[in-house]
């Protein structure tokens, strides 16, 4: 194609689901709408435990709370855009707009995975080296391992950008899907995007499988320790402590591992479909990852309970001051208050 011929592109249109029929926008933009706000409330509600709480301010905490934070980012970066999409029916985003979007995908993608693997190594020492563990774990190992996977994460997003901004963009400016990633926006190009997939294809395999064998790795000691556990109580006891981290990196690597195998080895799917996984993938862990701190870890249940008592000790004492005053002096509820 000669470059008089081309008309390049000035923005972006995020389509969605193309096989989505109008009728069912409210509906979509609703649950959407839904999606966001509970996570970032239920992320809010940990973020406030852990400020409030100094028996929450240990080094798997910090973890969670990198975790929260780049939920609620990714989730705030992609998902108004799709929510106006089917709300308001504009999905238009502007050229730097849809170049950014693609950045913060990738970086705080990049960010969650290696934040996984620091909370398994977390459990490695604490599970396989009790004893060394506060002095192997400490905070300021902990924090440079955090700050590492901040770092580190943004050398592949940026490598997509330098490579990917400057391509001409002249074919549809239409990007089936729920927001700009690197393989929406660079199939739009008018150019072979071969030799900038393979780049972007093997740094995504590095990160999820090199954070995964890490994850694997330190698992699997995990496992051989407490095998050697001579009571069964014990041994529950033990990996009870693993089972919100377990269940958090399944839901972040399982389905993204099958979508990537699934797509080399020419196992199909309708575009809405493969869409629905990658949203699922994409924003369920953001939602559903509160819940998984706060139900199935002990620590915060201890601290969400003691706040929730204590609430309801303070109302049902402004409920007995205010109703019956005359006959309760207030300051019989202030011990209960310790």
């Amino acid at each position: 194609m000669s470059v008089g011929n081309v008309s390049f592109i000035k923005d972006f249109v995020i389509v969605g689901f193309p096989g989505l029929q109008p009728h069912y926008y409210g509906l979509v933009s609703a649950l959407l709408f839904f999606v966001y706000v509970f996570t970032l409330v239920g992320n809010a509600i940990f973020l406030a435990l852990f400020v409030m709480s100094r028996s929450l301010q240990k080094p798997v905490y910090y973890c969670i709370v990198n975790l929260v934070v780049c939920d609620v980012l990714f989730s705030t970066k992609t998902l108004p855009k799709i929510i106006t999409r089917y709300w308001f029916q504009d999905g238009s985003i502007s050229f730097m707009g849809c170049f950014l979007q693609m950045f913060f995908v990738h970086y705080f993608g990049s960010v969650t995975a290696r934040l996984l693997a620091v909370m398994a190594i977390d459990r490695y020492a604490a599970i396989c080296f009790p004893l060394r563990y506060h002095s192997l774990m400490k905070n300021r190992n902990v924090f440079i391992l955090i700050l590492g996977s901040w770092l580190l994460g943004l050398i592949g997003p940026l490598m997509m950008i330098i490579r990917a901004y400057p391509l001409p963009y002249c074919a549809s400016n239409s990007i089936v899907h729920c927001y700009c990633d690197h393989i929406a926006i660079t199939t739009l190009a008018c150019t072979d995007r071969e030799e900038y997939s393979y780049p972007a294809f093997i740094h995504a395999m590095i990160v999820l499988l090199g954070s995964l064998a890490v994850i694997v790795f330190s698992y699997c000691a995990i496992i051989v320790a407490v095998l050697h556990i001579s009571s069964a109580q014990g041994r529950m006891k033990t990996f009870s402590t693993c089972s919100p981290q377990l269940i958090i990196i399944a839901l972040f690597f399982l389905p993204r591992c099958f979508n990537y195998l699934s797509s080399n080895i020419n196992i199909k799917f309708s575009t809405d479909l493969r869409l629905v996984i990658i949203m699922m993938y994409s924003l369920l862990p953001p939602m559903i990852n509160p819940l998984i701190y706060c139900l199935r870890t002990d620590e915060v249940k201890k601290v969400l309970r003691k706040k929730i008592q204590r609430e309801n000790i303070i109302l049902s004492c402004s409920n007995v001051i205010s109703v019956s005053s005359s006959y309760t002096s207030p300051n019989t509820c202030i011990p209960f208050l310790y």
